[in-house]
């Protein structure tokens, strides 16, 4: 078996973002191209590497394989090409990524605090939603994602062997709506006044979660007035009087002037959780440090499993 290691390189960037035309677009490469360097690949390893789904791809089990043994093939020549630049190892570093909303709070508190306690532990950190972090641990791109997921809590994804997860914390959906406005003044509003309302959504892009700022469960279509990635953006727009949004009870500090939080009454309760996930497999010194600073920081409690 002889791979090119340009095919490797196109097999992880696959794998983190989910498609072909993806991955051709960050590599600078025509998607014939990333076509013909999965076919290569599929030739000298003798398998199928993915399997073709919906909106994307997803590596079968021979390709996770695969991937696992490339990483390591592509971080030692990394590692190589520092020493022969004579450039010194990196210390210590851990890749985090985080969905949007935990920005805002705990991720802020935790570097702070680990730059105080572990200053010889380098952290870098990424934003993307929940599926395109799940993708970065296959990939093995990031060592932690810090991710939301909703009732029931199945699985992050189907694939092999499960992710490690633990609770960071658990919380509960409330609706932001502009504090000088018909819904502003009442603490609670039932599900059926939201019909009529307009929205300002999330991404509704198969590789994102769909109608992210939508109450769950609303009645009828929802009438999306706008559509921003940034939670900040969002919540901006409603203090202009734009459209309602949802909001996790954990932002409730770092909501803006002209913003009242409600809760929404007539449905289900909507609670969330925001769980740390890993591949499992030993846990290095400067990881475990960077997973007990996320749990102090996020709840002063001890890890739970999920």
């Amino acid at each position: 078996m002889e791979p090119s290691l340009t095919g490797l390189r196109v097999l992880r960037e696959i794998a983190e973002r989910g498609s072909f035309t993806a991955a051709a677009a960050e590599l600078g490469y025509t998607q014939s191209a990333v076509s013909r360097q999965v076919a290569a690949l599929e030739r000298a390893a003798g398998v199928k590497l993915f399997d073709r789904r919906p909106g994307g791809v997803a590596l079968t089990a021979p390709g996770l394989t695969l991937l696992r043994h490339a990483v390591v093939a592509l971080d030692a020549l990394a590692a190589a090409e520092r020493e022969l630049k004579g450039l010194a190892p990196e210390r210590s570093v851990v890749r985090l990524g985080s969905f949007p909303s935990a920005g805002a709070l705990i991720l802020p508190r935790t570097l702070a605090a680990l730059r105080r306690t572990q200053p010889g532990i380098r952290v870098t950190t990424r934003e993307a939603t929940t599926p395109a972090l799940v993708r970065a641990l296959r990939a093995r791109t990031i060592d932690l994602a810090i991710v939301a997921v909703r009732p029931p809590y199945r699985p992050l994804d189907d694939q092999t062997p499960r992710l490690d997860c633990e609770t960071l914390l658990e919380t509960k959906l409330l609706l932001a709506v502009p504090a000088d406005g018909a819904l502003g003044h009442r603490a609670a509003v039932d599900l059926e006044e939201l019909a009529e309302q307009d929205w300002i959504a999330g991404s509704s892009s198969p590789a994102a979660e769909p109608m992210m700022g939508v109450w769950p469960g609303l009645p009828g279509r929802p009438r999306i007035a706008h559509v921003a990635r940034d939670w900040l953006t969002k919540l901006h727009l409603v203090a202009a009087g734009c459209g309602i949004t949802t909001v996790p009870a954990g932002l409730a500090d770092a909501v803006p002037a002209g913003v009242r939080l409600v809760e929404v009454h007539g449905g289900p309760a909507e609670h969330r959780r925001v769980v740390l996930a890993r591949l499992p497999g030993p846990r290095p010194p400067a990881l475990a440090q960077i997973v007990q600073a996320l749990h102090r920081e996020a709840t002063g409690g001890r890890p739970s499993a999920c």
